[in-house]
């Protein structure tokens, strides 16, 4: 089952192509190539993708369309914030779409939006976000749905027992191993005593009961996938020959160890694997937020958190909820970011926090770094899922 839903920009500028330009579509790979690597931010690649068939089919045939994540910040999407903007197809009336703000920092002054349907919103639970994708949950049924194309995937019912069911409706979160196309992509869903296993395209789930507490988070580190309980406490994932988790035994180097309310969360930079808690301090009247990492020393036995007090040249973007996927981005300067700092997806834009040692005596009055798990869909980052194809 498929839907379309579209991104556009928000302004009186963004009108169809005049005809009289019809025979670009002409054009051949070669310059069309040359055109897309000279794109300086996602508002650039995303037009040029939706010009028309033969651009769209450069852009799908491009060999580095990953680079483009690497390149260019995540663009922030709020679902229930509203934007000025003409209205768009409801995809026939097949079914009703709601409007949500998306803002991309290179150009965070012009307005952008996406479509998604309504019924992520009016019957399903928001479980998590994975290579442009939201995962959301109801009732023991999962929906897969692309943030800006709309497309759906809907997997088998969850197969509970027991008390697993009523578990549900309580906590659950889910991640994609890979993208949807791939061959080797599973969609991972834990709930409070679970750990569900889908191989995308079949049809059945594999079951690992959990005995401490739910899978919070899971990152692919060094050609493995590393899992965090809601306890912090870290594992390896084995998807076959059959689903498992093998604990990391660690310990935490000083007295920086992040408290029940901190909500950590895992994220890659580069060669290092950190997990990064945030905590609020008040110093000469004036709140000042800490973002405080560490990086996972696997060379010792028991492996060690060891405190990161400079980020060097990395920045993160960090969404509202902690099942959100956070993204590292290198050298920010090259579009107007600073490295060391924190990007946290608020209610109305992008608030900013250092990281480490690195303080902003500025951020007093927009002190915002909460994180919580609600059913509600809370601002996030995301790359579109079309800048994912082609990755294994």
């Amino acid at each position: 089952m498929q839907s379309t839903s579209k991104l556009c920009v928000a302004s009186a500028s963004a009108q169809p192509a005049v005809r009289r330009f019809d025979c670009w579509a002409d054009l051949t790979d070669g310059p069309l190539s040359s055109i897309l690597a000279l794109s300086g931010s996602f508002r650039d690649v995303l037009p040029f993708a939706a010009t028309c068939r033969s651009w769209r089919a450069a852009f799908s045939s491009y060999p580095s369309k990953s680079t483009f994540c690497t390149k260019f910040p995540p663009l922030l999407v709020q679902f229930n914030a509203r934007v000025q903007a003409p209205d768009l197809p409801s995809n026939n009336g097949r079914q009703k779409l709601r409007t949500c703000k998306v803002i991309d920092p290179i150009n965070k002054n012009i307005a952008l939006r996406c479509q998604i349907p309504r019924e992520i919103y009016q019957k399903m639970q928001f479980a998590g976000t994975s290579y442009g994708q939201l995962i959301c949950c109801h009732a023991g049924y999962c929906l897969v749905v692309d943030v800006f194309s709309g497309a759906k995937v809907s997997p088998p019912r969850l197969p509970f027992t027991g008390d697993c069911e009523k578990e549900f409706y309580f906590y659950v979160s889910g991640t994609l191993t890979a993208p949807l196309a791939s061959p080797n992509s599973h969609l991972l869903v834990s709930t409070a005593t679970a750990l569900f296993d889908w191989s995308v395209g079949s049809d059945s789930w594999s079951v690992l009961q959990l005995s401490d507490a739910p899978i919070e988070k899971i990152v692919e580190f060094n050609g493995q996938f590393i899992a965090m309980d809601d306890f912090y406490k870290i594992y390896t994932l084995q998807l076959s020959p059959q689903l498992g988790l093998q604990e990391i035994t660690t310990e935490w180097v000083g007295d920086l160890a992040p408290s029940s309310d901190a909500k950590p969360w895992l994220v890659v930079c580069g060669n290092m694997l950190l997990m990064v808690y945030c905590f609020s301090t008040t110093s000469l009247g004036c709140s000042v937020v800490q973002c405080i990492p560490h990086h996972l020393d696997m060379s010792t036995s028991p492996a060690k958190w060891v405190e990161v007090r400079q980020l060097d040249n990395w920045e993160l973007f960090v969404g509202g909820d902690v099942r959100s996927r956070l993204f590292s981005c290198r050298s920010p300067e090259r579009w107007g970011g600073r490295s060391k700092w924190l990007y946290y997806a608020g209610r109305r834009s992008f608030i900013v926090h250092g990281v480490g040692d690195e303080r902003d005596p500025s951020a007093g009055p927009n002190v915002e770094y909460k994180r919580s798990s609600s059913g509600r869909l809370q601002p996030l980052w995301v790359y579109p899922s079309m800048f994912y194809s082609g990755v294994q």
